[in-house]
């Protein structure tokens, strides 16, 4: 680990490890999300805590010595295929395979997934439950053109709300949407989608078109300049019939990166360690721990969740989406808990979904209080950068050693060390840790996940430059990283043989 990392106390680990394996009672733990690794920040990183290895991890891509489950089930150990289909269609490749899996454990399993769903409990069975946000709440809680009622009936002030309207019907003409929100530019929302699915960027006729094509009803927002942002919130029961609601420092999250193959609307990745304006910062968490009371008073929605937002350039911070769930930033935004002696949410997540009682993290105020300091101060902070697949060919990655820290050599990357944390990689000083490589031998297709590029950094070693632009470390590491393509065959193709 770098030397800004301190373990928390063994005593408030012990404590939290307790209580989660109270809520096991005895049952195994298994994961189900893409990425065979997920939920490493907690058992391979600066004090682990042990009991949240999963037994079994079923996903899309396998995952590496240092952050390996008990048993993974990946797609792609099967596939050795990997690309933008393969990653929205695994669960479909294991499922008879995951379900014979989790039939045959010694104890019940706790399936610990995004969301909820008919085909997880169908893996978990009789026997085992499902820890996760039930699907349909999800689905009500995400719905893009409820948002801004969301806001409106959680108490958020108008400052913090982007000018939008609700549309149930047929889209009327640009010039009216233009004229009911004062925007040129407008973005166009609907459903319940994750990773900037459901999102269209308004600039033409056209593509008002392609906004239509996305079934009803919408939102139709006014198109607000700056920094994305995403912000992890916890709430936790805490007794008295009400909720604790703990919020994280906020990210600055670089949007649409065509560099990295990153269309419009979809994150590039998010980095904690840029400072934000104090009365933004402020204003953000007395919104989400806002936002946190009404969810359980409305919906009885304890654990995780996420807001994401917008740092505007005149310093103000505007609301434009929740996620009800896990996230993308799960894993990394841990990493800020552990900066403050505490296990990652995650933990407390899942302890609280499973009913148990989480009675090891600190007074919610006083936490708050932290993260609004945290946030307006430049310090270390974590960061991940996405890494794609930019060509228009089938290629392999070669001449590396797999998942593990690395520097830039030259046009090339260098293997320093294993490591599964990204406090194990110190950007400052040219490391990253490159997670979730494919092997030598999977075939990656055009757009595929070649995996995230981790580490913390006091700003220097920040990947990205503007809100929708690299830094010149972030575009080094993504050319670096493609010099270590080489072209291979298709496996998707048929060819013909004539006759």
């Amino acid at each position: 680990m770098t030397g800004w990392m301190t373990p928390p106390e063994q005593g408030l680990l012990d404590a939290a490890d307790t209580a989660l394996q109270k809520a096991l009672a005895g049952r195994l733990l298994v994961t189900a999300e893409r990425f065979g690794s997920s939920m490493r920040t907690l058992y391979a990183g600066p004090g682990p805590l042990h009991g949240a290895r999963p037994a079994l991890a079923v996903g899309c891509y396998p995952g590496w010595d240092v952050a390996r489950p008990g048993t993974v089930l990946a797609a792609e150990d099967n596939t050795l295929v990997r690309g933008p289909v393969q990653r929205h269609t695994w669960m479909g490749e294991v499922d008879g395979k995951a379900a014979s899996l989790l039939s045959g454990l010694s104890a019940p399993p706790v399936v610990a997934a995004w969301y909820a769903t008919g085909r997880l409990r169908r893996w978990a069975g009789p026997r085992g439950v499902i820890a996760a946000i039930d699907g349909r709440l999800r689905a009500v809680i995400e719905d893009k053109a409820a948002f801004d009622s969301l806001l409106e009936n959680a108490g958020i002030p108008e400052r913090m709300r982007i000018p939008a309207v609700r549309v149930d019907g047929a889209l009327p003409a640009l010039s009216e949407l233009r004229r009911w929100v004062g925007s040129e530019r407008l973005v166009v929302q609907a459903g319940a989608d994750s990773g900037g699915r459901g999102t269209v960027f308004v600039d033409t006729a056209a593509d008002l078109v392609q906004a239509a094509a996305m079934p009803g009803p919408y939102k139709v927002a006014a198109f607000v300049a700056g920094w994305s942002s995403n912000t992890t919130v916890l709430s936790v029961p805490d007794g008295n019939g009400s909720v604790a609601v703990y919020v994280d420092r906020p990210s600055h999250k670089a949007i649409g990166i065509a560099q990295a193959g990153i269309g419009p609307g979809k994150s590039a990745g998010n980095d904690w360690s840029r400072p934000w304006p104090e009365k933004a910062a402020a204003d953000l968490v007395d919104a989400a721990v806002r936002i946190g009371h009404h969810l359980w008073t409305e919906h009885r929605m304890a654990g995780l969740f996420g807001l994401d937002a917008v740092l505007t350039p005149d310093g103000w911070a505007v609301f434009n989406e929740i996620n009800c769930r896990n996230q993308g930033t799960t894993e990394v935004s841990g990493v800020n808990q552990q900066l403050r002696g505490l296990p990652p949410f995650l933990t407390a997540h899942l302890t609280v979904l499973l009913g148990g009682r989480v009675d090891w993290l600190d007074d919610p105020e006083d936490f708050n209080a932290g993260s609004v300091s945290a946030a307006r101060t430049a310090g270390v902070g974590p960061f991940y950068l996405k890494l794609r697949h930019r060509g228009t060919a089938p290629v392999r990655v070669s001449g590396l050693r797999g998942p593990g820290v690395y520097r830039l050599d030259g046009d090339r990357l260098a293997w320093v060390r294993p490591g599964a944390h990204p406090a194990g990689a110190n950007a400052d000083l040219g490391e990253l840790l490159l997670a979730s490589l494919p092997a030598e031998h999977v075939v990656c297709l055009p757009g595929a996940e070649l995996g995230t590029a981790e580490a913390v950094t006091t700003g220097p070693g920040s990947p990205f430059a503007a809100p929708h632009q690299l830094s010149a470390l972030g575009a080094a590491v993504l050319d670096a990283l493609a010099a270590h393509l080489t072209p291979a065959l298709d496996p998707t193709s048929r060819e013909v043989t004539p006759s």
